[in-house]
Order: C-alpha cells, then sequence, then structure tokens
C-alpha cells in the first residue's frame, strides 16, 4: 500500500499520476474518493467488467489523466482521502492500494460582486470581472470626498464617524484548513504599485468600534496579516474596508483590483517560503455624475450680498415653494458671488450601499481654503477640487455652468442619465477656446454620460447657459427652452404695429446702473431701426441655429420639445478677464438680462426681470414669456434685481447653486 499527503485548495484540480506506482503485473484501476472529495477520469473508456454493480476501471495501457478537487475544507487528518485500486486481469480483488490524504484549504477574498450586500460569489472568476448592464456585476468603490479630508494626508490610524463608515466598501477574507497546518502559513494582502494609488483599505482595530489601520494605500502596496486563527478549526474571516482617492480620468480607468496570497513559510532557510494560492477581487470606482435642472431641488446656496436681497429673498420664496431648504453661505467680498456657481458643480456619486452628494471644484483663485463654500456644505455633502494640467481654468471650464441633459434617447441608444453637454470653438483660431483636454477627459472617463459638444465660443463666457434651459415638463419629461432673437423681433414688430413704438426697454432703472452695463434707454423704434444690432443677432442666430441641428440629433429631440424664447445679444469686447483671455474678437453677451439664466426649481421658475417695454403697464417680454410656459404648468416669477446684471457680478445665477435629487436610475445598470 502507498501513502502521499498533499494540501488542496478549494476549487483547484490536482493531476494523479496513476501508472508511477502501479504494479506491472496489473492492466486496469478505479478509485475512491471520500465525501468533499472530487475526481475526473480523462482520456479513456472503463473497461467492461463481469460485474455491472463494481466499480468502473480504466486501462493502464492508455494515457489517462486523473484529476482531483476539495469541494470543502477538512479539519481533521483523515477526512480527506482518494483511493486508486490497481487491478490484475480477471481478478475481481485489487492487487495494490494507493491512498492520497488531501488536506483541504480554502482562501477567499470576497466583494459585493452582486450588489445585494452578500459576500460570496458562486463563480470565483465572475469576481475577477467587471460587467456593465442590467445583468452585470460587479463590486463598486466610492471615492471618500469628505471635506475634512480633501487633500489632507492620512494617518495610518484613523478614527471614522458612523457615517463614514457607511461609505466604504467591504471586502471579506477567508480562510480555512486544520488548525495543524494553517498555523504554517500566512495571508499577504496586496496590490500593484499603480493601484496603490487609486485607494486605501483600512483594518478594524481594537482600541474602538471606529478605529481603523490603513493598511493598503499610496506607497503601501502590500501587507502581511497577523492572523488571528481559531485554535479548533483553523479559520481566519475578516473584513477589511475599501475607499476610492479619485474618480476615472484619462489615465485611471477606474478599475482597482486586490489580491490576497496564501504563502507556505520554509522552515529550511535554503528553501524559500512558497505561494499556494490567490485569489483577486476587481472594484470599479462610481463615476461622478452631474444632475441637469429638470431634477427636483433638495437644497439651494445663497450668497447673501446686499446688493441682491431681492433674489435671495425671492428665491427664497420659490426654495419653500419646492419644499427644498436654504443653505446660507458667508460671501467673500473680492468674488462678489461669482464662485459660488461659476468654480463650482453640485454632482453625486454612487454606490449600492450609499449615495454621496459632493461639490465638484474647479478653482480659479490660488487661495482654495479662503472659499467659504467648503465650511457652508449641509452634514453628508462631500468636497473635492478638479485642477487642470497647468492649474488654471480659463472661463470656458467652469464646471458650474456645465450643462447636462435629461436622460435621453438618440440615434439608437438610450442615455438614461443624460449626456453633459461640452462647449468648444468648433475649429482652431488664434482667438478659439476651447475646454480644457484635461477636464474633457474627465468628463469622457466618467463614461455615463457621453458628452456633446456644442459651439459655444461665441458667447462671452463661452457658457452654453447662455442660449438654453432644461426644464421639466408634467406631460413629456422635459422640454428644451432656447434663446431666439427672431423671436424677439418679431414680438417688438408686432407690439410696433399695434402703436406701441415708443415703448422702452430698461425704464424705470437709475442712469449708473444702465451706465455700468453700457446700456441706455431706447425704444422699440429704435431698436428695430439699429441696422448694427440686427446684424449682430443675426449672427447670435446663426450660431444658435447650428447648435439646434446638433441638439436635435445628439439628443434625439423634436420641434415640439423646443421652445423659442426672445432674447436678444450684442457683440462686445471681452471684459475684466485676465490678459490670457484678452482678444480683439467680439463676443455675443444677453443685451437685456437673460431670460435663460433662470432659477429652475421643478415648475417654478425664478426668471431674470428682462425690463422690456412695458404696454398697459406690464412688460410684454415677460407677458410671452408666460404665454409660453404657463400653460404647461410653470409659474414663472420675475426675479426684480438688475444689480445681478452687472459686469462685475454676473447673472444672478451665480449667486446661487442648488443641490438636486440625483437620478433614480442606477448607473451600473446601463452599457456605455
Amino acid at each position: 500500500m502507498y501513502y502521499k499527503d498533499l494540501h488542496a485548495v478549494l476549487g483547484m484540480e490536482i493531476f494523479l499520476d496513476i501508472s508511477g506506482c502501479a504494479p506491472r503485473a496489473c492492466e486496469s484501476f478505479s478509485v475512491d474518493a471520500s465525501l468533499g472529495v472530487v475526481v475526473r477520469v480523462c482520456g479513456a473508456d472503463p473497461v467492461e467488467s463481469r460485474e455491472k454493480s463494481a466499480a468502473p476501471r480504466w486501462p493502464l495501457s492508455r494515457p489517462t489523466d486523473v484529476l482531483v478537487a476539495m469541494t470543502s475544507p477538512n479539519f481533521a487528518e483523515d477526512e480527506g482521502k482518494v483511493l486508486i485500486f490497481y487491478h490484475q486481469p480477471d481478478e475481481d480483488a485489487p492487487m495494490a492500494t494507493a491512498v492520497l490524504h488531501l488536506t483541504g484549504i480554502e482562501l477567499s477574498l470576497d466583494v459585493d460582486i452582486y450588489r445585494s450586500g452578500r459576500f460570496e460569489a458562486a463563480d470565483k472568476q465572475a469576481k475577477k470581472t467587471w460587467v456593465w448592464g442590467p445583468g452585470g456585476w460587479g463590486a463598486i468603490l466610492l471615492v471618500n470626498c469628505s471635506p475634512s479630508v480633501s487633500g489632507q494626508p492620512v494617518d495610518k490610524s484613523k478614527v471614522f464617524s458612523s457615517e463614514e463608515v457607511k461609505s466604504l466598501s467591504q471586502m471579506v477574507l477567508k480562510v480555512q484548513g486544520p488548525s495543524y497546518i494553517t498555523k504554517n502559513y500566512r495571508v499577504v494582502l496586496h496590490t500593484s504599485k499603480e493601484e496603490s494609488e487609486k485607494a486605501r483599505v483600512y483594518r478594524p482595530q481594537n482600541d474602538g468600534p471606529m478605529t481603523f489601520e490603513l493598511i493598503l494605500g499610496p506607497e503601501q502596496h502590500a501587507y502581511t496579516l497577523a492572523p488571528q486563527w481559531d485554535d479548533v478549526k483553523g479559520t481566519l474571516r475578516e473584513t477589511f474596508y475599501v475607499e476610492a482617492l479619485e474618480f476615472p480620468s484619462a489615465s485611471f480607468s477606474g478599475l482597482t483590483s486586490f489580491s490576497a496570497s496564501l504563502v507556505e513559510e520554509s522552515q529550511d532557510p535554503l528553501v524559500p517560503e512558497a505561494m499556494l494560492c490567490k485569489d483577486t477581487v476587481l472594484f470599479r470606482v462610481a463615476p461622478c455624475i452631474f444632475v441637469p435642472s429638470t431634477q427636483m431641488p433638495l437644497e439651494v446656496y445663497l450668497c447673501r450680498e446686499l446688493q441682491v436681497q431681492g433674489f435671495v429673498s425671492t428665491v427664497t420664496e420659490l426654495s419653500e415653494r419646492s419644499n427644498s431648504q436654504v443653505a446660507s453661505v458667508y460671501e467673500d467680498p473680492n468674488r462678489l458671488g461669482r464662485w459660488l456657481q461659476d468654480e463650482m458643480a453640485f454632482c453625486y456619486t454612487q454606490a449600492p450601499h450609499k449615495t454621496v452628494s459632493l461639490v465638484l471644484d474647479t478653482p480659479r483663485v490660488a487661495k482654495l481654503d479662503d472659499f467659504p463654500m467648503k465650511y457652508s456644505l449641509s452634514p453628508g455633502v462631500g468636497y473635492l477640487t478638479l485642477h487642470t494640467q497647468d492649474h488654471t481654468v480659463a472661463s470656458i471650464d467652469v464646471v458650474g455652468k456645465l450643462m447636462v441633459s435629461p436622460a435621453v434617447k438618440a440615434q439608437g441608444r438610450e442615455y438614461p442619465l443624460g449626456r453633459v453637454l461640452i462647449g468648444s470653438s468648433f475649429y482652431p483660431s488664434k482667438d478659439s477656446r476651447n475646454m480644457s483636454l484635461s477636464l474633457q477627459d474627465f468628463l469622457r472617463a466618467q463614461q455615463v454620460q457621453a458628452p456633446v459638444e456644442l459651439f459655444s465660443d461665441w458667447l462671452m463666457t463661452g457658457h452654453a447657459c447662455e442660449f438654453m434651459r432644461f426644464i421639466p415638463a408634467q406631460y413629456k419629461d422635459f422640454r428644451l427652452l432656447l434663446a431666439s432673437p427672431s423671436s424677439c423681433y418679431k414680438l417688438f414688430k408686432e407690439r410696433q404695429k399695434e402703436g406701441y413704438g415708443d415703448a422702452m426697454l430698461f425704464e424705470g432703472l437709475r442712469k449708473d446702473q444702465l451706465l455700468s452695463n453700457g446700456r441706455k434707454a431706447i425704444t422699440i423704434n429704435q431698436l428695430l431701426a439699429d441696422e448694427k444690432m440686427r446684424k449682430q443677432n443675426d449672427y447670435a442666430e446663426k450660431c444658435i441655429h447650428l447648435n439646434r441641428g446638433i441638439l436635435k440629433r445628439e439628443l434625439g429631440l423634436q420641434e415640439e420639445d423646443i421652445i423659442p424664447v426672445p432674447q436678444l445679444f450684442c457683440l462686445e469686447h471681452i471684459a475684466n478677464a485676465p490678459r490670457s483671455e484678452q482678444t480683439k474678437k467680439l463676443y455675443a453677451q444677453p443685451y437685456f438680462p437673460d431670460l435663460l439664466e433662470m432659477v429652475v426649481m421643478g415648475l417654478n421658475l425664478g426668471i431674470p426681470k428682462p425690463f422690456g417695454p412695458r404696454i398697459n403697464g406690464t412688460c410684454c417680454l415677460e407677458e410671452r414669456i408666460c404665454q409660453l410656459l404657463e400653460p404647461l404648468g410653470f409659474q414663472c416669477t420675475f426675479i426684480d434685481d438688475f444689480d445681478c446684471y452687472l459686469t462685475e457680478i454676473g447673472d444672478f445665477c451665480s449667486c446661487a447653486n442648488i443641490r438636486r435629487v440625483p437620478f433614480a436610475f442606477k448607473w451600473w445598470g446601463m452599457v456605455p
């Protein structure tokens, strides 16, 4: 009788050399195995036996592979056995027996690949892959966006709040086997040097329920556990907590993996240690998702500057109507409110176990720490700084003015999280402005809101929101408001024919207010007779028409989805711009306060008061807007605060920022 001992890792097959110890007189063999052991014989057909109930025999004369695997760990020496019986011709009793003792050891590193809160994968290979779509799978990591740790180094020991722990993804390590065997092994948790820069792994400590040790992360890509084995069964089970450090980008696919290796320690200094097995899991970092203005508001952030009190009080009233709360933000007197929306956008990131709202910031000033927004966020709202490659941000790069469409279907493809709209010049010239490549790459790397390029370089700010706005609708998901100079001229001509040609734009405003904006009171007759103004708006109409075609094609819009809004533009040189953005080229900006720069709170709209010609005591521009929108269920409130329109402040939307309800659709259910 021959004996042999082997250590077998669950799920791994072991090849047995059947012929090596077979007696010469034997021509066939049979196999028997204990519970928990699976044997496969490949390469030959069984030999016919005289006894139908006898165990099948296989010939030794042909190449035959015998593969053995264990399905469960064993905790006693005699639990795992494979017996090979060697037979002579025409003999029922075996001539010789070989006994293989198997010690089953299980190593498993598991994550929530099916997003159900369970940490056991039926398919060991599935946890090494990540699949998009409704039938997909794969574990998800959230980026740590806590304002308190943004850009700060992390100590080896950290105390998390209970809310912070909920944002971490769990990773469960399990090792099982006889205690006399497992004590000779150690476990190494590891990742690549490159991947260690993208995430951190924490191990709970005994110091307190929320105290964790940082074991993997930047500059530390391997960690050897000092396992606490169960003395009876040799069982090790530990839960680790993982967070991502950055969102996907041009240089980071968003995928990061971790492995656990079981290493057998050598008792002989001349023999190196041996790795018995390795198990690997794969995470995808949740993307940064932008929210369209059609989503309901949750929270409104306001700058309470003295000269915009009319705006503040009106938006506060709108927020009460929309059941959203108002957060007051201390204002930086040097910025006059522009940073609140210009430089910061509310987004969210999401995993099955947590959804986190966050502010994404592209700072245009050097002293980011002086910004009050970072310290005025409600509990649970994250903060993240997004720098361009050269750490400069041009006007067209401002993420706060970045627009995203509602969910659309276009050209046979569905975009359940909408599409991000990127401003561009469309063709190179010495004066052209484009969003920085690093920001474009960041938006594309999120994968879930495929960007659409629009021509916006014709505008003074380069922001598409000056000529378009998405609003929710009662009978259809949304409508697109599009600036229309031709509609404005048509309206003014109608009023001229009705005998109101002497009605005046900007009537009632102080001279210093008009002077600050380079405007003057003007009648309908004078405006319609101004050929220079007409040519400038013909140019603006062409630019809008180009974008109209792109939006219809890329967002699957029909004509009935678009509502033309009367708006005029004028061409001027860039004022108060950095030297790098100075140019001789003329750019368009709204001639009167931009009706498209509205605050959207569900069906409640806060619209800049245009100060149009008053006919029978009513502004004809306000009247036309109400005629267009009120039949659709909207309530229009015109905000009477011309000071928000001053050049040094910008449109009044810059003085507010809105955190909105995330999409109901889960991003991992789509196919990019």
